[in-house]
């Protein structure tokens, strides 16, 4: 049990460098909207210098915001670089959470004697680390740091959950589960559920930007200026596409792999359990998504409100389904 309480003191570890990287992300959001309300402050007095030197009426500025400002200025028309330092550490962090959460995860599946993955808690423990090392992954193709708030965010909460709410101890599994479709068969779940929760976080960050490009009362404020440094909201949807379409082929070989599974643990290859059924929702969902998406030209606040309730099925799925409801896939290890 040795290996096993050291897997749970590296998980808070993992838990507690991913809330220094959300505050480090965050700051440096903050730091870059009060950096582009300066620089459209200073270019409106640039631009009044210039108006009262021409002899013409100087009118007062209307908005801090706009279309296409700079990330800082310095005297009239140059800009200044923003100090991304804060950005910097974040994606420190992150990555030393990644490398805990990964040892934790393998120490986990020593003291179990088997894939890490059977229950609740190692399915929190497992997607995270799947959602937040995707997030890594991709920030070495592009800058995503603008993600970096929420998907640390979402790692903690997750992480917490897993700690103090679905905790079981480290064990064996019974029979039906002692098979190498437990490695296939799940572990292709979570990594389509980590890739959905980067994709969804993408989604929701385009419906705020997008609310804010188009006059949002509550959205336009200066407390949400930093949405002026993330991507258009095209860009943002064109990336959460991507990691959907993903997302969605892993999960359609979750629900072959589960039905080959099932025939050979228990004689059919469906039988309308909870977990079957659910699963099949959020297969039809995301298969609705990118149909609308691809095929009938659906696209921007639609698009992102589909990946949204594909995201509340997929949540569903892990937890209400398994707390809820009673069946073969009843696996928690929680008692209620």
């Amino acid at each position: 049990m040795e290996l096993a309480n050291l897997s749970v003191l590296l998980v808070w570890g993992a838990a507690t460098a991913l809330a220094v990287a959300l505050v480090a992300f965050a700051v440096d959001l903050s730091r870059l909207s009060g950096a582009k309300v300066d620089a459209r402050d200073a270019a409106a007095r640039d631009r009044a210098k210039v108006a009262v030197g021409a002899g013409a009426p100087v009118d007062e500025p209307v908005s801090p915001y706009g279309a296409d400002a700079g990330a800082g200025v310095t005297g009239a028309g140059t800009t200044a670089p923003v100090n991304r330092q804060l950005a910097g550490v974040g994606m420190s962090v992150t990555w030393l959470a990644v490398a805990l959460l990964l040892v934790a995860i393998v120490l986990r599946g020593i003291a179990a004697g088997r894939t890490p993955w059977a229950n609740m808690y190692e399915f929190a423990l497992v997607g995270t680390f799947v959602a937040v090392a995707v997030f890594v992954g991709v920030s070495t193709r592009r800058d995503v740091r603008f993600l970096g708030a929420f998907v640390a965010g979402l790692g903690v909460l997750f992480l917490v959950l897993a700690q103090t709410r679905f905790f079981v101890e480290a064990m064996g599994v019974q029979p039906a589960l002692q098979k190498y479709w437990l490695v296939i068969h799940v572990g292709v779940a979570i990594a389509a559920t980590g890739i959905f929760t980067v994709a969804f976080v993408t989604s929701v960050l385009q419906l705020l930007r997008d609310g804010r490009d188009n006059g949002s009362v509550l959205l336009g404020s200066r407390r949400w200026g930093w949405l002026d440094h993330t991507p258009a909201p095209a860009a943002l949807e064109s990336l959460s596409f991507r990691m959907n379409s993903v997302a969605f082929v892993l999960w359609t070989f979750t629900l072959i792999g589960g039905a080959i599974w099932a025939e050979d643990a228990w004689g059919r290859y469906w039988g309308w359990d909870p977990k079957e059924v659910w699963s099949f929702i959020v297969w039809v969902v995301y298969a609705a998504y990118l149909h609308a998406r691809t095929t009938r030209g659906w696209s921007g606040t639609r698009a992102a409100w589909f990946v949204v309730a594909g995201y509340a099925c997929v949540l569903f799925n892990f937890t209400g389904v398994n707390l809820i409801f009673n069946g073969k896939h009843s696996y928690s290890g929680l008692t209620l």
